[in-house]
């Protein structure tokens, strides 16, 4: 058993604290005994090697992940076997998003960190806006890659039943998100329909003391590979 969290948003995000830096967030997950965190910021993954490296380290699984807002403002958490894939589809998506000027002073800083927790950089345009991508064609992208997991279900923004209604025929949609406040049992009264998918409960994290204690698990052993072959539903 593998205890998770696989929703966590570093300082890159323009919603998430700055004290969201790469060693507090591995040193977090660790002291609550997490065995598996993924970092998915907003449609990037500019700090994803630096927290992976960090993770490493420390035995510490870090799964390279982002989160990508699409065309309907769904988000979709997108998971990946390496980081150099992941970077690799994070330029991809920063290709096929609107471009705004970030407005820290109203949206907060989108700060890039090295390994000791150093600003190197900032992202000057926002990373809250929509990619050119439907739902479908972000699962379509993703075949092959890793795993797309629709988000958060359960809320009332940003989600596919908020924005869509229901969630379209997807082949490769083998997982969805909740939120770990909501019951699983709960939600799936109002949608039994959607026993059919794999179901994981992460914090989205914007905040240290929201990632999660030690308290939901993936049955998969201790690699990467297994851990993004299970959200794959395999």
């Amino acid at each position: 058993m593998l205890y998770y969290d696989l929703h966590i948003h570093t300082a890159l995000s323009p919603c998430a604290s700055d004290d969201m830096t790469p060693n507090n967030i591995v040193n977090i997950a660790i002291l609550k005994g997490l065995d598996v965190i993924g970092i998915t910021d907003h449609n990037s993954a500019k700090n994803v090697e630096v927290v992976y490296n960090l993770g490493t380290k420390k035995g510490l699984i870090v799964v390279p992940g982002i989160e990508v807002q699409t065309k309907e403002e769904v988000h979709i958490l997108c998971y990946f076997y390496s980081v150099e894939e992941c970077i690799k589809f994070s330029e991809f998506i920063d290709k096929n998003m609107i471009k705004i000027k970030n407005q820290s002073t109203i949206f907060g800083n989108q700060l890039v960190m090295n390994e000791e927790d150093n600003v190197i950089t900032e992202v000057d345009y926002s990373l809250l806006a929509s990619t050119n991508f439907t739902v479908e064609e972000v699962f379509d992208q993703m075949e092959g890659k890793g795993a797309a997991v629709l988000a958060h279900l359960d809320r009332g923004s940003y989600s596919v039943i908020s924005n869509l209604g229901f969630i379209p025929d997807i082949k490769n949609l083998k997982t969805i998100e909740l939120s770990k406040a909501i019951r699983t049992e709960i939600f799936l009264k109002s949608y039994p329909e959607y026993r059919r998918y794999r179901i994981v409960k992460s914090s989205d994290a914007h905040d240290l003391g929201y990632i999660s204690e030690r308290e939901e698990f993936l049955p998969c052993k201790s690699t990467l590979k297994s851990v993004v072959d299970w959200l794959c539903g395999y």
